[in-house]
């Protein structure tokens, strides 16, 4: 049975300060820590708003990962219309916030079922906006997509990246990273030559 009790407004002002008090919460200490009381707390509210805005934890969790997906949405699109889209979608998969969040949302999905579709869902539609815009990307430079196909490109840029970010931020490895990073950048930088001063200053160091 659907239930009748009142529930805040999504474009509420308080509504989006508890999901930035969730969202630094996942980064600092894991989804774990994610609980009413220290989610207000961060947040400097009183506890019952979060059950105000957010029938379930879980609601809240989806809040946060839903706008997570629509900044990427816009980022990525924003990088496919750039002169270097390739270069600003590997730099773009290189996020470290963005890393510790994905790592956060699959082991979420995994002790928490009852979300992991809705999760899976949205980050289907991502990747399959990303291919569109990729597939376009690759046949203006020519590249033969029985030679690289699109989706094994989208693939990898996304993946190689994040997979290196969790090395380091879960386990404190680095074997082989640079060498996987200037094997990929030789290959972006064959099509679109060096990375420009613009990108170049964009790039976060910490990465």
């Amino acid at each position: 049975m659907t239930s009748t009790r009142r529930i805040g407004t999504e474009t509420s002002l308080t509504r989006a300060v508890l999901v930035d008090a969730a969202e630094e919460l996942m980064l600092e200490e894991g989804y774990a820590a994610v609980t009413s009381r220290r989610v207000a707390a961060k947040a400097n509210l009183k506890p019952q708003l979060v059950h105000y805005y957010f029938r379930t934890m879980d609601d809240l969790f989806l809040a946060v990962h839903r706008r997570r997906v629509e900044e990427g949405a816009e980022r990525q699109a924003r990088a496919l219309a750039s002169d270097q889209p390739l270069w600003a979608l590997w730099d773009y998969s290189r996020d470290p916030r963005g890393t510790a969040l994905t790592m956060e949302f699959i082991a979420l999905a995994n002790h928490r079922k009852a979300i992991r579709a809705q999760i899976a869902a949205s980050a289907e539609r991502f990747r399959a906006e990303q291919l569109q815009g990729l597939a376009r990307v690759l046949q203006r430079h020519g590249i033969d997509p029985e030679v690289l196909p699109p989706i094994v490109c989208t693939v990898l840029l996304s993946s190689v990246s994040r997979f290196l970010g969790i090395e380091r931020a879960a386990l404190g490895m680095s074997s082989g990273h640079d060498e996987t990073v200037a094997f990929v950048e030789r290959f972006i930088r064959r099509l679109e030559g060096d990375r420009s001063a613009s990108r170049e200053s964009d790039e976060d160091p910490a990465q």
